[in-house]
């Protein structure tokens, strides 16, 4: 299955896993709800630190990893209507409710298996619009939900499509653009599809392997992103005059290709809104002439790059902009809605998030986030016929209900210094117990949690983590660090993680964790790293490295072999080929070659003393299952004790709720053996997944028992 455009915050970002032993147990669902038994001589003398301690009073796994009720929240164009992805019998569906009643609120899709991750509204406000995996077959088909005769209409009935939603506008509210690659042309053209009808009409042939298309309120195609050779970009505009049927508008170096992206049209089509980092430390909004090219500085951060743009949804003049440095603020742009944003950032706590608007602007949904909780969801109605009344805002609902009832941590933005004076903006999260004046600093030191995000060109943030939640409840310090080549602080801060792979990034980590040592709120001797994707690779680099900072590991799809990753990674997954080898090494050079073989953690077994948990997804088309069984079997040879965990039926990501809370089982369990913290019994927590653990099993405590295997494992 095709890896997602679009993930939720909400999900365990880039979980994969591997297969390849001789002795596979085979999951089946779990019986055991008794104490678990004593641990037996053999892991005792893998694992120095006492026997966990099972508690059944902890904070439930399955309440943290429990599907939201209610995500992607958007009002109708036409303000009447309010809808959401929420369960049907597990899976993520549409909902759709009147505005002034969401208790009213009914599925309009009735899909079953993976979930649907994006949806839109139409504007005529009489259609919902979503795509889906039609299958597990590689493909993304885009559908239109007529909400009158309750009918669902395919609007991309071709097998194996990919199709991509481009643009809507309110000037064409039955009309949409959507790019549409159909099999075997590895690029998506542009049509005009009528959102009733399905019939659709090319508006843009995709002749240069463009990446990306950029269309006004007319729904004209005006623009066109090409990725080049060299890890460069150009937005392209068509040429009406000569051979070329495309030139180039603006061209984009390597440096700043990942923060500089058009954003949309003013009314009149003559200025593009663009995100533009180019001969700065950090990326601004600037107002465009598409004629000229001159640029126009509209809004800036000091420390970081443009995030969500706000626009008056007809009108399109630029009303705020969202920048996150450690924590996400707004900047009003339009003193027409400075009451509207004083009202509603006093109003409630948490991050201010401004999900949609109707299009006369009179009816708002906004969001609460908080990091530690669930979101919380109000329709902002505004009244701009009583001068300096913004409006009022009504609770809607929660997010995710269950947590309402549930104590949480608080997470805290903290800075640490790296070596060589970078800024290194990193989320605390601790025990609630330990810092009873919420002060950010535990009464005495904790065993910790390294926390390395997925990218590395992503960054951590301000928001609530499952994951991190569930290390904090069990007794443990949670440290996430943007190192050097995450998104959000600027080109040079992200180039700076060139070629760092293994290098200066893992110097950053090594430092956070000082910086938390030094500030007694790490044990030094109780410290693991754990990630997954990048911070999989990080978290097996840092063991194999940094032996003397890490007590173990936790590895969820990291590669450990760096010249196969990138060969592997290079078609398809990435789309623009030279900036993996940009960022990691190029596998085609010598120097490149040397350079991904010292940087592979493979390449350093030797160094590697401590348990690991490693895990892999079967059909991962990034990282090999057999790349990672050879690094597992080097792992076996040399005596480590280290658990592998694969699971059938996922790619690049654990999708399926069950396997995201099995592996949350296994990664609970090994913490406590290696950090000492408590840990809920597995109980029925494993069941339905489609887990096998070809190695290591009987090294996590009562697993062999909850999975209902009896023979002895064959070896380590």
């Amino acid at each position: 299955m095709r890896s997602r455009v679009l993930a939720l915050v909400l999900v365990a970002a880039g979980m994969v896993a591997c297969h390849g032993a001789r002795s596979v147990e085979i999951l089946t669902p779990a019986t055991v709800a008794a104490p678990v038994p004593a641990p037996s001589a053999e892991i005792a003398a893998l694992w120095p630190a006492t026997a966990p301690h099972a508690d059944p009073s902890l904070l439930a796994r399955k309440l943290l990893f429990a599907k939201v009720d209610r995500v992607s929240v958007k009002i109708s164009p036409d303000g009447k209507r309010i809808g959401w992805l929420g369960p049907v019998q597990g899976v993520l569906n549409v909902w759709v409710a009147p505005a002034d009643d969401v208790k009213k609120a009914q599925p309009v899709t009735q899909i079953t298996g993976e979930d649907i991750h994006s949806w839109w509204w139409a504007m005529s406000s009489d259609r919902v619009l979503f795509t889906h995996d039609k299958g597990g077959d590689d493909s993304l088909h885009l559908y239109a939900v007529d909400l009158k005769k309750s009918e669902t209409k395919d609007l991309t009935p071709i097998e194996g499509v990919f199709a991509e939603l481009v643009a809507l506008s309110p000037k064409r509210p039955k009309e949409a653009i959507v790019g549409i690659e159909e099999p075997g042309k590895k690029v998506h053209d542009a049509y005009l599809v009528d959102l009733t009808t399905g019939t659709r009409k090319l508006a843009a042939t995709n002749d240069g392997g463009f990446a990306a298309w950029t269309a006004d309120d007319d729904l004209r195609v005006r623009y066109a992103t090409r990725r080049n050779a060299d890890a460069s970009v150009d937005l392209l505009q068509p040429n009406p005059l000569g051979k070329e049927k495309w030139t180039v508008f603006q061209h984009v170096g390597p440096g700043d290709a990942l923060s500089v992206r058009p954003v949309d049209f003013d009314k009149t089509g003559n200025a593009l809104y663009l995100e533009d980092s180019r001969n700065r430390d950090v990326s601004g909004l600037f107002s465009v002439d598409t004629k000229t090219g001159a640029e126009t500085l509209l809004a800036e951060n000091a420390k970081t790059d443009v995030g969500e743009v706000l626009m008056h949804p007809v009108n399109k003049t630029v009303e705020a902009v969202l920048f996150d440095y450690d924590r996400p603020t707004w900047k009003v742009v339009d003193a027409s809605v400075e009451g509207d944003f004083y009202y509603l950032q006093t109003f409630g706590d948490g991050t201010l998030l401004v999900t949609s608007r109707s299009l006369d602007e009179q009816h708002w949904l906004v969001a609460y986030a908080h990091g530690d909780g669930a979101t919380h969801y109000y329709l902002y109605d505004r009244d701009q016929d009583i001068p300096g009344n913004p409006g009022k805002a009504t609770f809607l609902f929660t997010g995710q209900e269950g947590l309402e009832r549930a104590k949480l941590s608080s997470v805290n933005p903290v800075i640490v210094k790296a070596r060589d004076g970078l800024e290194l903006v990193s989320y605390l999260t601790l025990p609630p117990a330990s810092d009873p004046r919420a002060e950010g600093r535990p009464l005495s030191p904790l065993p910790m949690v390294l926390w390395v995000h997925d990218g590395p060109a992503a960054r951590a943030s301000l928001e609530y983590s499952p994951e991190q939640q569930l290390l904090a409840s069990r007794g443990y310090a949670v440290l996430s660090v943007n190192y050097r080549g995450s998104a959000g602080f600027g080109p040079k801060f992200l180039n700076a993680g060139n070629l760092e792979w293994g290098g200066k990034m893992n110097d950053d980590l090594v430092d956070a964790v000082r910086w938390a040592v030094e500030q007694k709120i790490a044990d030094p001797s109780k410290v693991a790293v754990v990630g997954a994707g990048y911070g999989g690779y990080a978290a097996l680099n840092g063991m194999a490295t940094s032996p003397g900072t890490f007590a173990c590991g936790i590895d969820l799809g990291g590669p450990a072999n760096l010249p196969a990753f990138v060969q592997t990674a290079q078609p398809g997954a990435q789309r623009e080929p030279e900036r993996l080898t940009l960022q990691v090494g190029d596998w085609r050079t010598d120097d490149g070659k040397k350079l991904l073989a010292d940087r592979s953690p493979g390449t350093h077994v030797d160094g590697i003393k401590s348990p690991l948990l490693i895990g892999q997804a079967k059909d991962d088309p990034r990282v090999r299952e057999a790349d990672t069984a050879a690094f597992v079997a080097a792992l076996k040879a040399k005596r480590v004790p280290v658990t592998y965990a694969v699971f059938a039926d996922e790619d690049h990501g654990l999708d399926d709720l069950a396997n995201r809370t099995s592996f949350g089982v296994l990664t609970e369990i090994f913490l406590a053996q290696c950090l000492g913290g408590p840990f809920q019994p597995i109980g029925e927590d494993i069941a339905g997944s489609t887990m096998t653990v070809p190695v290591g099993a009987h090294h996590i405590y009562g697993l062999r028992d909850a999975m209902g295997v009896t023979r002895p494992a064959t070896g380590r």
